[in-house]
C-alpha cells in the first residue's frame, strides 16, 4: 500500500506524488472523503488516478491511500433485481441513506450482507471428494425464475472437500464449505470478489451454432445473432437504438439480461428504470426484473465511471454464464464510453488518434467484445454457457465512418444499421436491410434447416434478392416512371412492398406483432414468396397485370402478422387462396382471348 498527496487535479484526473509501491489499476481512496479512484498511469513516484466520483472541492495536499486491490465487485446471490451505479453501489440503498443525490464517498456493499437465502446442497457431494474450481456446491432460489448455482470460486484452489455443504438458511458471508489444498484449509462462502478487468476462467470456447431468438423478424430472418455472438446497433438520434435493446431484453431467449446504461441521457435512463420493474416476462408471466441486472451510469454522472460500468456489467454476465446460463449484455452506448476514454486521454496529454480518440480505442473495444462466446465452463460437469453482447453506438449525425463505429465493426459479427429515413417513415425496427449484415449464417444454417424448415435459407435468400432488385428499380422509376416498367418488374415492386410493410415492419405495442416465433416468421415470408412465384408464372401465361396487382388475397397477406401463433393453419388457407385466385386470373384471361 502507498500513501501519497495530491499535487494536481484536472476534472476526474488526480495526480498524486509519494506513491512508491503503487501498481497499475490499483484502487485508491482519495482525500478524507475516501473517493474511489483507479490508477491508470505511473511515472516514478507519481500516480495518475481516474476518480469515479465528483472531484469538486478537492485541493492539493490532500491524502491518497491505495487499497492493494484491483477494482473488484461482489458476485453472489442477490445480484438479480438490483439497480447499480457504475461501480456496483446499489442505487436503492444509496437513496435510503443519502436521499435523491449520490453522496460523495458513500460506501455501500454491492450485495446485502444481512439477507438470508435457503441453500440446497448438491446431493452428489460428500466429504473427501476431489473438488475443482467451478464445481457446483449447491443452489439458492435467487428469484422465482432463476436458481443461483453456488460454485467453487476461482479465488479458491481446488482440493479435497473437508467440510461438505449442509442444507440451511445462510447469509452470503456464512461459511458453507471447506476445501483443503496443499495442507491449507480454505473457507468457501456464497459470494466472492472478482476484478472486473480480468476475464473469468473457462475451460474452452466452442462454436456457436444456435441463434439468440429475439422475435424480431428483421433480425431472426435476415440478420441473426447466435447465442454467444456479438452485435452492434449504430444509428442517429431518434432511430430507435434504445427501443431495439428493450425489445431484445424483453423477448430474446436469454436466461439473464444485464442492461448497462453507459453515459446515456439521464431522462432516458430514468424511463428504463421506471419501465423495467413493470415489464412482465412474456414466457413466464413473472416480472422481467427477476432475471435482469440494471447498471445506470448516466451522462450527468462522473465520466470516468463509464468505463467501470461496462466492465462491471460484463463481469456480472460472465458470472451467470459460468453457472451454465445463456446471458445477454445490452450496452447503451459504447460511444459514451469511448468519449470518456477520449476525455481521460486528453487530460493525460496522450497523443490523440483519429478525431481525438486515444490510439488504444480499438484494442479496448476488442477486449470487451471478446469476452463473449459459447464456452465450456470451469467445473467437472463440463456444463456450457453463452454470453452474447449487443452494443449500441451513437455516432455524431449518424455518420458510420465514425472511429467508434469502424473499430466496433472490426470485432463484431452482426451489424444492425439503423436508418433515420426509415424512422422518419415510421418503419420500425428501423434496421436497414441493404446495409446490415450477419456473419453467423453459416453457423446457424443447420439449426434453421433442422429445427424450423428445410427451405428456410432459400426463402430468406429470395427475399433479400427481391429487396435488392427493388432498390435498383426505384432508381429507374425516378427517371422514367413506374408505367414504363415491365410486368415482371412491377410484380417485383409489389412483392418487395409486401416484404417491407407486412413482414419487416413490426409494432412493439401490438401483443400479436411484438414477438413472432421462428415458424410463424418462416410461414409469413413463405406466403409472400409463393405469391411472387405464382404471379411470375401467371405473367408467363399472359395473365393481365391489373388482375395480379388487385388479387383479394393481398389484403389477407397484409393482415397475416395478426394470425395467432396457435392457429398457424391460417397460412395454409392463404396459400390455397393464392393458388385459386392466380388460376382464376389465368382462366379469365384465356376466356377473354377466346371471345
Amino acid at each position: 500500500m502507498a500513501d501519497g498527496r495530491i499535487v494536481k487535479i484536472s476534472g476526474p484526473l488526480i495526480v498524486a506524488e509519494g506513491m512508491e509501491g503503487a501498481r497499475m489499476f490499483e484502487v485508491a481512496r482519495v482525500s478524507d472523503r475516501e473517493l474511489i479512484g483507479e490508477i491508470i498511469e505511473l511515472h516514478g513516484d507519481q500516480a495518475y488516478i481516474q476518480v469515479y466520483e465528483d472531484t469538486s472541492g478537492l485541493g492539493p495536499g490532500e491524502k491518497v491511500v491505495t487499497t492493494g486491490q484491483s477494482l473488484s465487485i461482489d458476485l453472489g446471490p442477490g445480484l438479480l433485481e438490483s439497480i447499480y451505479d457504475g461501480i456496483q453501489r446499489p442505487l436503492d440503498d444509496i437513496y435510503e441513506q443519502a436521499g435523491h443525490f449520490i453522496t460523495r464517498g458513500i460506501n455501500v456493499p454491492g450485495l446485502d450482507r444481512k439477507r438470508r437465502f435457503d441453500f440446497i446442497p448438491n446431493p452428489d457431494l460428500k466429504e473427501g471428494d476431489e473438488i475443482i474450481v467451478g464445481d457446483i456446491l449447491g443452489e439458492v432460489k435467487e428469484t422465482e425464475l432463476i436458481m443461483h448455482r453456488v460454485m467453487v470460486p476461482p479465488t479458491v484452489k481446488g482440493g479435497i472437500l473437508k467440510k461438505k455443504p449442509e442444507k440451511g438458511t445462510y447469509t452470503i458471508e456464512d461459511v458453507i464449505a471447506e476445501i483443503e489444498a496443499d495442507g491449507e484449509v480454505q473457507e468457501v462462502r456464497m459470494f466472492h470478489r472478482w476484478p472486473v478487468r480480468t476475464p473469468r476462467p473457462i475451460t474452452r470456447k466452442t462454436l456457436p451454432v444456435k441463434p439468440l431468438v429475439t422475435g424480431q423478424r428483421v433480425i431472426d430472418m435476415f440478420f441473426p445473432i447466435s447465442q454467444g455472438g456479438t452485435a452492434t446497433i449504430p444509428g442517429p438520434f431518434g432511430a430507435g437504438k434504445t427501443v431495439v435493446q428493450h425489445q431484445l431484453a424483453k423477448w430474446s431467449d436469454a436466461n439473464i439480461i444485464v442492461y448497462v446504461g453507459c453515459g446515456e441521457r439521464g431522462n432516458e435512463m430514468t424511463d428504463v428504470l421506471q419501465e423495467f420493474p413493470e415489464l412482465i416476462d412474456p414466457k413466464t408471466g413473472r416480472p422481467l426484473m427477476e432475471r435482469t441486472v440494471l447498471i445506470a451510469n448516466t451522462s450527468n454522472m462522473p465520466v470516468a465511471a463509464r468505463e467501470a460500468s461496462v466492465y462491471t456489467g460484463i463481469t456480472i454476465a460472465e458470472y451467470y454464464r459460468d453457472m451454465g446460463y445463456d446471458v445477454a449484455v445490452l450496452a447503451d452506448s459504447t460511444s459514451r464510453w469511448a468519449e470518456a476514454m477520449r476525455e481521460m486521454s486528453g487530460r493525460l496529454e496522450e497523443m490523440p488518434g483519429e478525431e481525438g480518440y486515444p490510439a488504444y480505442l480499438p484494442s479496448r473495444l476488442a477486449e470487451f467484445y471478446e469476452r463473449s462466446g459459447k464456452v465450456v465452463c470451469s467445473g467437472s460437469d463440463e456444463r456450457q454457457g453463452t454470453l452474447s453482447i449487443v452494443g449500441a453506438v451513437s455516432p455524431p449525425g449518424g455518420d458510420l465512418s465514425d472511429p467508434v463505429v469502424q473499430a466496433t465493426l472490426k470485432v463484431v459479427k452482426v451489424f444492425w444499421s439503423l436508418e433515420d429515413q426509415l424512422a422518419f417513415e415510421r418503419h420500425f425496427p428501423a434496421i436497414g436491410w441493404l446495409s446490415s449484415y450477419s456473419l453467423y449464417h453459416d453457423n446457424l444454417r443447420e439449426y434453421f434447416r433442422s429445427e424450423v424448415e428445410e427451405d428456410w435459407e432459400d426463402v430468406r435468400t429470395t427475399a433479400m434478392i427481391l429487396l435488392q432488385k427493388e432498390s435498383e428499380l426505384k432508381e429507374l422509376v425516378r427517371l422514367v416512371g413506374v408505367d414504363s416498367l415491365s410486368s415482371s418488374d412491377r410484380i417485383i415492386l409489389e412483392t418487395s412492398k409486401h416484404i417491407r410493410e407486412d413482414f419487416l415492419h413490426q409494432s412493439a405495442f401490438d401483443p400479436e406483432d411484438a414477438y413472432t416465433r421462428l415458424d410463424k416468421q418462416f410461414l409469413m415470408l413463405k406466403v409472400i414468396i409463393e405469391l411472387h412465384r405464382a404471379c411470375e408464372r401467371a405473367i408467363e401465361k399472359k395473365a393481365p397485370l391489373r388482375k395480379l396487382l388487385e388479387l383479394p388475397v393481398r389484403e389477407r397477406i397484409a393482415r397475416m402478422k395478426y394470425i395467432k401463433e396457435d392457429d398457424l393453419a391460417g397460412f395454409d388457407v392463404i396459400l390455397g387462396d393464392i393458388t385459386a385466385q392466380i388460376a382464376d386470373s389465368i382462366t379469365e384471361n384465356r376466356v377473354g382471348e377466346a371471345e
